[in-house]
């Protein structure tokens, strides 16, 4: 089209080869190859130089829009292999949404703009099925199994909280240790048939031989914290709960040797080299060493 565009303005083989800095004979065979597609003589050569036919003036009408189109496609398919366009699928799960991940998604919108995120919110077995599915490109959960298709790694740890109704006796304690739970109605997250929070919290009771007593078990960190401000118990729950301002309810750290933190993890197929999740992966990781020196430091 550039090379049709110069004999079209010049009028003249000549003169378009000296403006595209080629030898005349190769723009020529270029432009009867392009006649030859098309199917029409778009030049009628005189001994002047050329003339455009009505089908070249059709032509000429249209290519300032095809070489548009052509140089945007062209920034297009760079940007896309450079992760700055396309679609970022994540699975997001219960208290991860409160804090971190929030934070996270925020660095990578600021710094590419125009790649599309769709969250999708699904449990620890629904993420492992939608990553294996190509559903989802990146996953978010806490006590994901090791698996050999996916790779887990470990954004940071969160401490351990326990959220109580103020009125409620262990409030006017700065601290709480696991023992005070003891035969106390406790409120129990996630209700999954893959190991959680729940899980952990059993087995530390476990561990330590005390009475668990279980008043409920919901499927969400929301949920509990509603139970919680409805007077129906106490829950063990990770900081990043805390953000959930309900009326009524308040935290105090968690004092246990054996229920000290969890992590939090980014899941996300082995083989998947798009430079959209390439991208956001640098995010996290950047994310996550600014997070552990802050913590550090403090």
């Amino acid at each position: 089209m550039r090379y049709f565009l110069a004999v079209a303005e010049e009028r003249n083989f000549s003169r378009a080869a000296e403006r595209l800095h080629i030898a005349q004979p190769p723009l020529s065979r270029q432009i009867k190859a392009l006649e030859d597609r098309l199917g029409t003589a778009l030049f009628d050569r005189t001994t002047k130089g050329v003339e455009l036919t009505a089908a070249g003036a059709a032509l000429l009408a249209e290519v300032p829009n095809l070489l548009a189109l052509a140089q945007r496609a062209k920034e297009r398919t760079l940007r896309a292999g450079r992760g700055l366009i396309g679609q970022l699928d994540v699975g997001l799960f219960g208290s991860g949404v409160l804090d971190v991940i929030p934070r996270m998604l925020a660095r990578f919108h600021a710094a590419r703009p125009e790649v599309r995120i769709r969250l999708h919110n699904l449990t620890k077995d629904a993420q492992l099925q939608a990553l294996r599915e190509r559903r989802i490109a990146v996953g978010f959960n806490r006590l994901v199994p090791p698996e050999d298709d996916i790779v887990v790694e470990t954004v940071l740890r969160e401490t351990m909280v326990v959220a109580m109704p103020e009125s409620h006796a262990l409030a006017r304690q700065t601290t709480v240790r696991l023992a005070d739970l003891e035969d106390l109605p406790l409120i129990v997250y996630p209700n999954i048939p893959m190991r959680g929070l729940a899980q952990v919290v059993t087995d530390a009771f476990r561990r330590d031989q005390l009475r668990l007593r279980v008043e409920q078990d919901v499927e969400d960190v929301v949920t509990a914290i509603a139970l919680v401000a409805g007077g129906f118990g106490v829950a063990i729950t990770t900081h990043s709960a805390t953000n959930l301002r309900l009326p009524g309810v308040v935290f105090r750290p968690l004092e246990s040797t054996q229920l000290h933190d969890v992590e939090l993890s980014c899941l996300y197929r082995r083989d998947d080299d798009s430079p959209v999740l390439r991208a956001f992966l640098e995010v996290v990781h950047d994310y996550a060493r600014d997070r552990s020196e802050g913590l550090r430091s403090a």
